[in-house]
């Protein structure tokens, strides 16, 4: 079958000024092919023309000419300063937003901080002022730990600080009124909200009495006078120092009897020293003696002295030497 020819075409118009493709343009007479005959033959019936119809144009008569595809895209209008100022505005907003979202989680973890720390510092600036304020005054004292002393005495003494808030209590006030009284040695203040305030006394501890001009007086073991009596106070030991009461005799003496258990510290009647190692005791009414030399290893002769005491009593013993725990003399 053979391929038919193509389509003759139509030769330009010359002459007159009508844009191509426009609608007042006739319609440009064809010369109409051959139609094919039955096995490809080109004979025909008879001969003839057609006319093509002239292409449609929707562009008005007054439009520019099309722009080609590699033309910049013309602006739809003039931008002014309004226009570029709200979109810089929107765009921050925008941003703004995005950041308050990704920030969400750590803004609340900071509230939370921050309302913790504020509710704590309230917490504290609370206490402080009501605890200095007379919400917390003094209203009672209470004085612990005396033995010798006089309680209500001492509670008297400190009757100043009544009506002062408790963190307020001046511990200079409190020391000079507790000076008048020599066997107190130390002493702390406990408050106790929300009125009272508690003293807590700690005496010193009689070591034995000191022969004077003025009489028998009662002293600890740094020498420090506690009471003085015209005669010898009962259950405390003579004390015989070379050097009297700040001599180094004096002091090995005061550890000495501390270092005693209360049952033979009860039978001891004299402590003499010419030195700080040869301290010797005296025992009731047996005047048995006691060699304890130096206040070097006190406990343990201490110890060994009460386990000898049980074997021989002193009513069958003139001296006890324990100046060498290891090596106890009895004779």
């Amino acid at each position: 079958m053979r391929r038919p020819p193509p389509l003759p075409v139509p030769a330009p118009r010359q002459g007159g000024s009508g844009q191509a493709g426009s609608s007042n343009d006739a319609a440009e007479p064809v010369e109409t092919p051959p139609p094919l005959g039955r096995g490809g033959a080109g004979a025909t019936s008879g001969t003839g023309t057609y006319r093509r119809p002239a292409a449609l144009s929707t562009a008005p008569a007054d439009a520019p000419p099309a722009a080609r595809a590699d033309d910049p895209v013309a602006p739809s209008g003039d931008v002014g300063l309004r226009d570029v100022w709200r979109a810089s505005r929107a765009r921050r907003r925008a941003l703004r937003a995005e950041v308050r979202r990704f920030t969400a989680r750590q803004r609340r973890r900071r509230a939370v901080w921050i309302g913790a720390v504020a509710a704590l510092i309230l917490l504290v600036a609370g206490t402080f002022a009501a605890a200095y304020s007379p919400l917390f005054a003094v209203e009672r004292i209470q004085v612990v730990g005396t033995r010798t002393l006089d309680a209500a005495a001492v509670a008297a003494a400190l009757h100043g600080e009544i009506g002062t808030p408790l963190p307020l209590v001046d511990d200079s006030a409190v020391k000079a009124a507790l000076v008048r009284f020599p066997l107190v040695e130390s002493y702390t203040l406990e408050g106790r909200p929300p009125h009272d305030l508690v003293v807590r006394i700690v005496e010193r501890t009689p070591v034995g009495v000191v022969k004077t001009a003025a009489g028998y007086t009662v002293v600890d073991a740094a020498g420090v006078a506690l009471s003085t009596t015209s005669t010898a106070p009962s259950g405390q030991p003579v004390i015989t120092a070379s050097g009297g009461v700040h001599s180094e005799a004096f002091a090995s003496i005061g550890q000495v009897v501390r270092s005693l258990p209360a049952s033979i510290r009860a039978q001891v009647t004299a402590v003499a020293a010419d030195s700080p190692d040869d301290v010797t005791l005296t025992l009731g009414g047996t005047r048995t003696s006691v060699v304890w030399g130096s206040a070097d290893d006190s406990a343990t002769k201490a110890l060994v002295l009460q386990q000898v005491m049980k074997q021989r009593p002193p009513a069958s013993v003139r001296q006890y030497d324990v100046s060498a725990p290891s090596a106890v003399v009895v004779r």
